[in-house]
């Protein structure tokens, strides 16, 4: 028998298998999906059958080909890991749930409720009162969703550096790089001759007027 071998050897395979546990769990009424013994965040609604994937480190979760939301992996054993970005909607509606909130507990201590973050609320209750100014809180918060969350922790920080502790001064602060300003367009002195147009010419008009004018002499 006699075998063949070639001199060159094979490539390598590009594409390697996925370290992840696929699951498709249920979100519950609380906005949760079990992988293995813990309870992760979604922004879905109950009852939605999303894709989760158990990493080495962390826990994605997918719908419709998106990743909606990433946690942290938990080694523990029936632990409820929550992000307050999930529930900024419900809050909205109660915003007096938001204080003892378990999703605000875990962000503080993660570290990701700064103490601007408290400085401003407070300021905010104090303006508009308890229910109020919670509630502009809240909205606030969901504008770190779009304009990522270092972003506004950033513009806080400005807003009160400045004395200002006004929902609409935040707004204002976090959308002025998207105010569209019109450019005056700069000309040199040797460009406007391109705007130059020529006299009009008279002579013929003068001519026509003499003609009339001679005209009516002889008529009269």
């Amino acid at each position: 028998m006699i075998f063949s071998f070639s001199a060159f050897p094979l490539p390598l395979v590009v594409e390697g298998f996925e370290l992840a546990e696929i699951s498709f769990p249920t979100v519950d009424g609380k906005g949760c999906v079990k992988v293995r013994t813990n309870f992760y965040s979604t922004p879905l609604r109950p009852g939605t059958h999303p894709q989760a994937k158990l990493l080495p480190a962390y826990v994605e979760i997918w719908h419709e080909r998106q990743c909606v939301a990433r946690h942290e992996r938990s080694f523990r054993r029936y632990e409820q890991v929550l992000d307050l970005e999930h529930y900024l909607d419900v809050l909205e509606k109660k915003p007096g749930a938001l204080a003892g909130s378990s999703p605000l507990r875990q962000w503080r201590e993660r570290g990701r409720w700064q103490e601007s973050f408290d400085q401003l609320w407070q300021s905010l209750q104090e303006r508009h009162g308890k229910h109020s100014g919670t509630r502009e809180m809240i909205e606030l918060l969901t504008l770190g969703k779009r304009y990522g969350w270092d972003r506004l922790q950033q513009v806080i920080g400005q807003s009160l550096a400045l004395g200002c502790t006004d929902a609409a001064a935040v707004r204002h602060l976090l959308t002025a790089t998207e105010l569209s300003r019109p450019h005056t367009e700069l000309l040199e002195l040797n460009g406007l001759e391109r705007y130059e147009r020529p006299l009009p010419q008279m002579n013929e008009y003068d001519q026509l007027l003499s003609i009339s004018a001679s005209t009516a002499e002889v008529a009269r």
